[in-house]
């Protein structure tokens, strides 16, 4: 089975609007890089998979560990 042009090239802009929101940029730069008026659009098309799902929870788990740590305590000390 052969897909038409549009669904090919619609494929390539879900996967590259994909993979840059999985590399981290900032949805912003996603939408103008994409051609996009809104940003609701880019969200369409910024799918993620559960292995960047899990990286960023893994992201709150060590900023929620940084702020309990002793160095935030600390840093009021000096005051």
């Amino acid at each position: 089975m052969r897909l038409p042009v549009n669904s090919v090239t619609g494929v390539l802009h879900i996967l590259r609007c994909s993979r840059l929101a999985m590399r981290g940029a900032p949805a912003k730069a996603i939408q103008e890089l994409a051609g996009h008026e809104s940003l609701t659009t880019t969200q369409r098309y910024m799918h993620l998979t559960l292995t960047a799902k899990d990286a960023a929870i893994r992201l709150l788990d060590s900023a929620g560990a940084q702020l309990s740590g002793d160095g935030l305590r600390d840093a009021g000390k000096g005051r």
